[in-house]
């Protein structure tokens, strides 16, 4: 009999992926989408913040895997939408925990939390382990953090098996370009083909961040799912820095267009992290994962994916 394994945000960025590396016999996948509505199988159209309907699904399908990836993961968005930030990252986060211990007591879950809730910690200037202090410097951080809070809660006293995955920026091929690597690169796509001037607009370049492929991420959370120790948080980076004038560089030394670049005063965040990366010593000696994608390659995947939507929209 397969193994059912729900995961909320199936149909994001991070869920599809998810979705296709566990896509054999041996898993029966369901998930949900919001706000948008899917045609696929066993994916409901549900909003984590109403009880009512995340207490029906886990009830019905009684899960044995749960990856929990539905948010609002905008660091922007959070600071513009403050309250639909709380409600979805720590009120959803909520729900879904009291519908596993109701109707899913056996289940185990992944809570997707996030490295921004290092925040101004990571000034120290080193790789970031997980015993790190937190010091969260937007809503999105503070959501995250909570959510782990409500990990420990439910694993410590409600005896549920939750492990904590703390996740460092990814990018690749499918993401929205409401994060800073798929914006450059949807910027890119549209002034080769003439649809923009040829100027890339960018936030502060100056920042170092650690940088994975989305599809090595997915291959953490699997095993981090498979092998995780209950109520433990796990690093998912690559253990690297690099500078986003270095990401910027990279990506438009793969167009043969002279394109200027300007500052956009929109895209700067109010409050910022100068240097965030990690230490992923935990998870390789624990789990036996590393990044295996090089960031070059993320970033050339990641652009051809934008070449070919934007040919498609022609």
């Amino acid at each position: 009999m397969s193994l059912k394994v729900f995961i909320t945000g199936a149909t994001g960025f991070v869920g599809c992926y998810l979705i296709e590396l566990l896509d054999s016999p041996e898993y029966a996948i369901y998930g949900t989408s919001f706000p948008e509505k899917s045609e696929a199988e066993n994916i409901f159209f549900m909003d984590v913040r109403s009880e009512e309907e995340i207490f029906g699904v886990i009830k019905e399908n009684k899960p044995g895997w749960v990856f929990h990836l539905a948010a609002v993961s905008n660091v922007i968005h959070s600071w513009e939408k403050r309250r639909e930030t709380l409600e979805i990252n720590i009120v959803g986060t909520f729900n879904l925990f009291e519908a596993i211990r109701k109707f899913a007591p056996l289940a185990r879950v992944l809570f997707v939390s996030s490295s921004d809730v290092y925040g101004v910690s990571s000034a120290t200037g080193g790789a970031l382990c997980e015993e790190e202090p937190t010091q969260t410097v937007n809503p999105y951080a503070y959501t995250k953090l909570c959510g782990e809070i409500l990990s420990r809660f439910y694993s410590q006293i409600e005896n549920m098996d939750i492990v904590i995955a703390r996740s460092f920026p990814h990018t690749g091929p499918g993401q929205s370009p409401d994060f800073v690597c798929s914006d450059w690169a949807s910027q890119i796509a549209r002034i080769e083909k003439g649809l923009a001037e040829p100027v890339i607009k960018v936030g502060n370049i100056s920042v170092q961040r650690d940088f994975l492929d989305v599809r090595d991420v997915v291959k953490a959370y699997a095993l981090l799912m498979e092998k995780g120790k209950t109520g433990e948080v796990y690093n998912v980076c690559s253990g690297k820095s690099v500078l986003l004038k270095e990401i910027l560089n990279i990506l438009l030394s793969f167009s043969s267009k002279a394109i200027e670049i300007q500052v956009d005063s929109q895209k700067l965040r109010k409050s910022d992290i100068s240097l965030l990366f990690g230490d992923n010593r935990k998870i390789k000696q624990e789990l036996s994962w590393k990044p295996e994608i090089p960031l070059k390659q993320s970033l050339f995947d990641l652009l051809e994916y934008w070449r070919g939507k934007v040919k498609s929209e022609e």
